[in-house]
């Protein structure tokens, strides 16, 4: 049995309703915290439930995004800028380097979610509970995923990004759906259990006329801007 009780207390203690981090606070009082929850996690899934791993890997990926962030606070953003100009090399470490042993592999994010996560669960929900430290990933949960409540918590966390007009919304004057990059990068994912992005969509929102394949989408832009607490920053 993995014990998710630490991590669920520093969510508790540093992260607000709104999935904002006082990353500030967290890094003067508790960084130490999350990196001793970390190594004694299990270095392997063998024996664990499904659930129990898919809880393990959700919570595994967002206190990894945190702990590099930590590592590098001050930032306004996992995509810095040099003389204004994105540092996409850096922004391609935060997500490719190794980070955990897990499972006798060196593992990255980007292993976490494209290697282990998406082929092995095959739950496109769960693109609304990864955080990579971003506005405009989802919402980051104040506290843990559970096995014994995982199915649950990622139906509430699909429908608030769907419900979150920042992620999601319909005009339906002009007929245009305008959602998140999430479902165009992803949207295989979604297609395995939906006709069309709009008609999963359509499965958490009820416009008239319903959405459909026809639907026209337009994509927001991403906001890579820190999802820190707006007062974070001057702690």
């Amino acid at each position: 049995m993995v014990n998710f009780t630490p991590w669920n207390t520093l969510l508790q203690t540093y992260v607000d309703d709104q999935g904002r981090v006082d990353y500030a606070r967290w890094q003067r009082e508790a960084a130490p915290d999350l990196d001793a929850w970390l190594t004694s996690l299990p270095d392997s899934r063998d024996g664990l439930t499904s659930e129990e791993s898919l809880a393990l890997i959700i919570n595994l990926y967002n206190a990894l995004a945190i702990q590099q962030v930590l590592s590098r606070y001050p930032i306004d953003s996992i995509l810095p800028k040099v003389l204004g100009i994105p540092n996409w090399l850096a922004f391609w470490r935060f997500f490719s380097r190794s980070l955990y042993g897990l499972d006798g592999k060196s593992v990255s994010l980007n292993n976490l979610e494209h290697d282990l996560l998406r082929p092995q669960f095959k739950e496109p929900r769960t693109h609304f509970a990864l955080v990579c430290a971003s506005g405009g990933c989802p919402i980051l949960r104040n506290e843990a995923y559970w096995p014994d409540i995982v199915e649950a918590q990622l139906e509430t966390d699909a429908h608030r990004f769907i419900h979150n007009p920042d992620k999601v919304r319909y005009d339906a004057e002009t007929g245009v759906l305008y959602c998140s990059m999430i479902f165009k990068w992803y949207g295989e994912d979604f297609l395995r259990v939906a006709p069309s992005v709009p008609d999963y969509i359509g499965t958490y929102l009820s416009p008239s006329p319903p959405l459909s394949a026809l639907t026209e989408i337009r994509y927001l832009p991403y906001d890579w801007s820190l999802n820190e607490q707006s007062n974070s920053a001057n702690c």
